[in-house]
């Protein structure tokens, strides 16, 4: 990023964040339908401004240098290979069942058609 006459580098985000009042913090809770007692929405209120507050430093930072990440930590497969092996035969897996039809389970259904009472 191109820096400016005095060498300094110019902002890209306002250096002051706008702060959440206490009205705010309230509508949000209305919203998301969480019952907050007014201690509950002062902690809050200081909690989320906090981290407003944080969100200004860390705009500060000269991040040129750093290349842009969708992930910030390597992400890497920690699954084991899928391999066949031996497996229940179809009596033993529905030996528990408490109903069967043929090879397969029975469980109440759980989608009704459009006709018919759920």
């Amino acid at each position: 990023m191109a820096r400016t006459s005095s060498g300094t580098r110019p902002r890209r985000y306002p250096l002051r964040v706008a702060t959440l009042s206490r009205a705010d913090v309230e509508h949000v809770a209305h919203l998301a339908r969480l019952g907050l007692s007014d201690e509950e929405l002062g902690r809050l209120e200081g909690q989320l401004n906090h981290i407003l507050e944080q969100y200004g430093v860390l705009a500060e930072l000269d991040t040129d240098a750093i290349a842009p990440t969708a992930q910030t930590i390597e992400v890497e497969n920690i699954l084991r290979e899928d391999r066949p092996g031996p497996s229940l035969t179809v009596e033993d897996a529905l030996s528990g069942a408490a109903e069967r039809s043929g090879d397969h389970f029975v469980v109440p259904a759980i989608l009704a058609e459009a006709d018919e009472p759920a």
